[in-house]
């Protein structure tokens, strides 16, 4: 899934500010999930917004919609109306949701109300882990299902470095080792002769610079 998080209020004030009726526009799957733009997200910041522009003596006209999938035409189609009554569209979706708001809608401000922070998994209610950089050429297979170019905080793809101690990484000791798990995982399969599979070296042009990020949402973390 795709994780994000909710621009904090001050920054969605700037960006609303040159419009008086906004369309608030949460998705119901990805950002939903990780707390940043569902049907209770939406109702939350709206309410926010109304009350601190209220203070500030700027009167503001939201209106509330979620649908299921902002990155898809057939779910977009239903704020066609709801959009049409508005000045600009805030989407409490992802990069791709908003995009795909902006190419549908082509003459309507979309604005960006999450960050969008990585694709990874729920660990557990409240903790999102990156495990997907989106490399566009995945090689699974081969690492028995635990990715190392996004997971290992050094980026090897030929073996680990040597460097961890007791199945967690040397650059941070609270992250488990990407190597251990691949050949923890190789173990299980059966399939050790994977390692001696040589990857040639990817294109970093656009590399993560820390190894896996980690979203912990404290009140949600049970």
């Amino acid at each position: 899934m795709i994780v994000g998080e909710q621009k904090p209020i001050s920054e969605i004030k700037q960006i609303v500010a040159p419009y008086n009726k906004i369309l608030l526009l949460g998705c119901g799957t990805c950002v939903k999930t990780c707390f940043a733009g569902g049907d209770d997200e939406v109702a939350v910041l709206a309410s926010a917004l109304r009350l601190s522009c209220r203070t500030e003596g700027k009167e503001i006209e939201v209106e509330e919609q979620t649908v299921e999938r902002q990155c898809e035409d057939e779910f977009i189609q239903e704020s066609a109306r709801a959009v049409g009554r508005n000045e600009a569209v805030l989407s409490l979706a992802c990069g791709a949701g908003v995009q795909a708001m902006a190419r549908r809608f082509a003459s309507m401000p979309v604005l960006p109300g999450v960050n969008t922070t990585f694709m990874g998994v729920l660990e557990k209610p409240g903790l999102f882990t990156e495990e997907c950089s989106g490399c566009g050429d995945c090689k699974l297979a081969v690492f028995g299902g635990v990715c190392p170019f996004t997971r290992c905080a050094k980026k090897l793809i030929n073996g680990p470095c040597g460097g961890s101690q007791n199945g967690h990484c040397e650059v941070n000791s609270e992250t488990d080792c990407a190597w251990h798990l691949i050949i923890e995982r190789l173990k299980a399969l059966g399939q050790m002769d994977n390692l001696r599979i040589y990857l040639p070296p990817k294109n970093w042009a656009a590399s993560l610079s820390s190894g896996p990020r980690k979203l912990i949402r404290e009140d949600h973390v049970l």
